[in-house]
């Protein structure tokens, strides 16, 4: 099935990477897969491209290989989606926040995550949908995605961030 960059024909459908409206007229991938609800035929999951490089590199490469109208930033989206390539881990990011409990468990070092302390999101990618997959510290990024250059990714998936914020996850990812 061939994926598609197009512009978006209206302002309804919403990105499957962070759960925004994809507005009218903004270039978006739409991913192709089989439909598991019916016999023949198939869907389409729409992405704004800076999602879909972070989290579904692979159909965005192919995409853009496909296409003669080059995005504005296609060096940039083909960098972000490689790295996402060649550490296998970074696509499942989420977003970043402040544990609520201490209950999560760290999936990189299996310490409990203390309240109030920074953690990633994590999701697993199955069948066309995302699924919660835990929790990892920020302190522990390094060593499981294999890369700390993780701000931009933070910065995209995470809700009410300021630049203090950023700021602070920042140093925590190079300490």
């Amino acid at each position: 099935m061939v994926h598609v960059v197009e512009p978006a024909a209206s302002g309804r459908a919403k990105c499957r990477g962070c759960g925004r409206k994809i507005a009218k007229g903004e270039l978006r991938l739409g991913e192709r897969l089989p439909n598991p609800f019916a016999d023949e035929g198939d869907m389409t999951l729409w992405f704004h491209l800076r999602c879909a490089a972070f989290k579904r590199p692979e159909p965005l490469l192919e995409a853009l290989a496909a296409t003669a109208d080059a995005p504005a930033e296609r060096d940039w989206l083909e960098a972000e989606a490689r790295r996402g390539l060649e550490h296998r881990r970074l696509p499942r990011i989420d977003g970043v926040e402040r544990a609520s409990t201490g209950r999560a468990r760290c999936r990189d070092c299996r310490e409990g995550i203390e309240k109030g302390a920074w953690r990633i999101r994590l999701v697993f990618y199955e069948d066309g949908r995302f699924s919660p997959g835990g929790f990892v510290h920020v302190t522990c990024a390094g060593g499981y995605f294999g890369t700390t250059e993780l701000v931009e990714r933070l910065r995209c998936f995470g809700t009410g961030l300021e630049e203090t914020d950023l700021a602070e996850l920042g140093a925590l990812l190079d300490a």
